[in-house]
């Protein structure tokens, strides 16, 4: 099976967010690719099986510990790994395990993205939770059940960036959402807004960029700030950096994401299937 190590979000090597990436030439069994996730170890793994047509691929994204519904990183480093190995394609279709349609095109280089943009409906925060985040107040506090993530505002980006959490402290202020999200605008300067995204819950301490939450979090930073295109900086130690163009369809909004990535590696997966 070819298998692929990609950086996403990123024009550098070992920045924005390493992604596995499998090339399914025959059926898996979940558990399979869950122990593949986890020998891997990256935030999420994109097994990518041939679909309807040149163009078109089944995609599932599993972390080390569980399936994922939606992974931007991983969608990004699939593309990236198809068009690497298939000149003559400019755009890829995948097709979710719950069912997304997901359109990415090359352009001019660059790996753009469209999701479909997701809503966001007022929610408490855990007692403790913005405590053992290291967050000293919250200015507002959102839940999005597509992906299952509360999204914090805080004051700043130094607020964000200065986040230190107690990951253990962390995850037993909650015992069903995915991961907590927390973002701040950004006065002036390259950048919109920053988030920094953090789900122990699902295997991994800190995601160091992540696509999806970008789903939700681009459309309420438009709404904020009145402007449908957008720069977004994910303030990890990785660092990542996201285009953002909210995009009107009519019947429904869609969130074009576009960003850089560097394959790193490609070889052959050759145990444990």
């Amino acid at each position: 099976m070819k298998t692929f190590i990609v950086d996403s979000f990123s024009g550098q090597p070992f920045k924005g967010n390493p992604a596995g990436v499998c090339l399914i030439e025959s059926d898996l069994a979940d558990e399979v690719m869950q122990n593949i996730a986890n020998e891997l170890g990256f935030s999420e793994t994109a097994f990518v099986s041939i679909g309807d047509g040149d163009t078109t691929w089944g995609i599932r994204y599993f972390s080390p510990k569980e399936e994922i519904p939606l992974c931007g990183h991983a969608t990004l480093a699939a593309a990236k790994a198809l068009f690497e190995t298939n000149s003559d394609l400019d755009h890829v279709t995948f097709k979710t395990g719950g069912g997304e349609s997901l359109l990415v095109r090359l352009v001019d280089g660059r790996l753009a993205m469209e999701f479909p943009a997701y809503g966001l409906e007022p929610a408490e925060i855990p007692a403790g939770m913005a405590a053992a985040l290291g967050l000293g107040s919250v200015v507002e506090s959102f839940y999005n059940s597509e992906t299952n993530i509360l999204m914090l505002i805080a004051e700043s980006e130094s607020v964000v960036r200065a986040l230190d959490p107690d990951f253990q402290k962390l995850v037993l202020t909650h015992d069903t959402i995915a991961g907590v999200l927390v973002t701040a605008g950004i006065a002036g300067g390259e950048f919109d807004f920053c988030s920094r995204f953090f789900w122990p819950w699902s295997g991994i301490n800190e995601d160091p960029v992540t696509g999806a939450t970008h789903t939700f979090m681009g459309p309420y930073w438009s709404g904020k700030l009145g402007k449908t295109i957008l720069r977004s900086l994910q303030c990890s130690q990785r660092t990542g950096e996201l285009d953002i163009e909210i995009l009107d369809r009519g019947d429904s909004k869609n969130v074009l994401i576009t960003g850089d990535a560097v394959l790193m590696l490609e070889g052959v997966w050759r145990g444990g299937m």
